[in-house]
């Protein structure tokens, strides 16, 4: 993995994780204004951090241009954001969204197209795993649109159980669960 430092969110990401959310989701071939809910993205303290949640961005310094494509993710104060996710209580989740007692639900996982698969996204999950179980919370719930399938296989490769499916906005939804202190699959290994 090249270097990349993991933080919390800043009032000046905002720019830069809004634009990687949109190019990422583009990616995947959806549409980011047809997907209900992201509002939560314009803003981060009020829907993440000040609800007992966590919110993640992964910057990279230097070049963080893709060799391939010559794409720069986006610039934010001290870097190139390549990744970031959130965390938040799932009292504090959309209406829309499941609701367990002492769970907390992973949000927004996104990994820049140019920067994805060098590990980023596995270090962004157990960053945000071992705060989940800082936090106390004793159920991870994850949730993705199964047309997504890398990320379905992102979950399961790291030990989220599966648990159910339901359709939300003309998506079939793909629902996860993975107790947050368990060893993950990497340890496994």
């Amino acid at each position: 993995m090249d270097a990349v430092r993991f933080r919390r969110y800043d009032p000046r990401d905002a720019d830069a994780v809004w634009t990687l959310h949109e190019w990422a989701m583009r990616e995947t071939g959806t549409d980011p204004a047809e997907i209900p809910g992201t509002e939560d993205l314009r803003d981060v303290e009020g829907r993440y951090l000040d609800v007992g949640g966590e919110f993640l961005v992964g910057v990279a310094g230097g070049d963080a241009t893709s060799r391939s494509t010559g794409r720069e993710p986006p610039a934010t104060h001290d870097g190139r954001v390549v990744a970031i996710g959130g965390l938040l209580p799932s009292e504090a989740g959309h209406d829309d969204e499941r609701t367990v007692a002492g769970a907390a639900e992973l949000h927004r996982m996104r990994v820049a197209p140019t920067h994805q698969r060098r590990g980023y996204g596995r270090a962004l999950l157990a960053r945000l795993e071992a705060r989940a179980a800082e936090l106390g919370y004793d159920r991870l719930l994850a949730t993705t649109a199964r047309s997504q399938p890398a990320a379905v296989a992102f979950y399961r490769d790291a030990g989220y159980d599966e648990v159910g499916r339901s359709k939300e906005a003309g998506y079939e939804l793909v629902h996860f669960e993975r107790d947050p202190r368990a060893e993950t699959s990497s340890e496994r290994r």
